[in-house]
């Protein structure tokens, strides 16, 4: 078994030797996926030279099992439903509503929270690098790439240090490029890749965040 990364930040500067193509190119912006890939995309972009923002995504959880994805949405109302799950499980149209408006409600509190409620990054004829911490079942990176599309990006790569083989190849009929340099098998779990998997924090979202805000203003 691979060695496990220490932190998300090791793994940031890890995997910004991945994406050296994009350095200090203009037209390029990293957006991470709160709150777990705030650190990761932090250190890719300080390596790279390049602003930094959040693409604000909230995964559905199965009730009950809410570390598995039914589906997720995104800051603007995108919204991608796993067909399969959702039929395999026999979740009812009334439990995705409710948690539509759950994690809608989260998806408003955070932009609120880490971004005063300033409108969705502005994306039209970017390139985007989009950064996770890990890629489970894809469809938090899902909900971002398909609303990334109807918002006008360019081009969108999906950046990640870790993920499932499986959960790749689907992305990469979606994106881009698809950057994820660890891809073991089996693969159980994103946080098992880590040494330090601990929850990052709504303050260290917002300093990581004020650091590039400053340098853009």
């Amino acid at each position: 078994m691979k060695d496990r990364y220490l932190n998300r930040s090791v793994a940031g500067r890890m995997l910004a030797q991945e994406l050296l193509e994009y350095g200090g190119q203009p037209g390029v912006m990293v957006l991470a996926l709160p709150r777990g890939g705030v650190p990761v995309a932090h250190e890719i972009a300080e390596a790279l030279y390049l602003h930094m923002d959040l693409w604000i995504v909230r995964k559905l959880g199965v009730p009950r099992h809410e570390e598995l994805a039914m589906g997720a949405i995104s800051l603007g109302g995108a919204c991608y439903i796993n067909k399969e799950i959702v039929q395999g499980m026999g979740i009812p149209e009334k439990a995705i509503d409710q948690a539509i408006v759950r994690e809608s409600a989260e998806v408003d509190r955070r932009n609120r929270v880490y971004r005063q409620s300033r409108p969705a990054p502005p994306v039209l004829k970017k390139t985007v690098i989009v950064v996770d911490d890990g890629l489970a079942t894809g469809a938090t990176m899902r909900a971002a790439i398909e609303s990334l599309r109807k918002a006008g990006a360019a081009k969108i790569a999906v950046a990640a240090p870790v993920g499932s083989a499986d959960t790749v190849r689907m992305l990469a009929g979606l994106a881009d490029k698809v950057v994820c340099p660890y891809q073991p098998e089996p693969f159980y779990g994103v946080g098992e890749w880590y040494e330090d998997f601990d929850q990052t924090s709504d303050d260290e979202v917002q300093d990581l965040l004020a650091r590039h805000t400053e340098l853009a203003a």
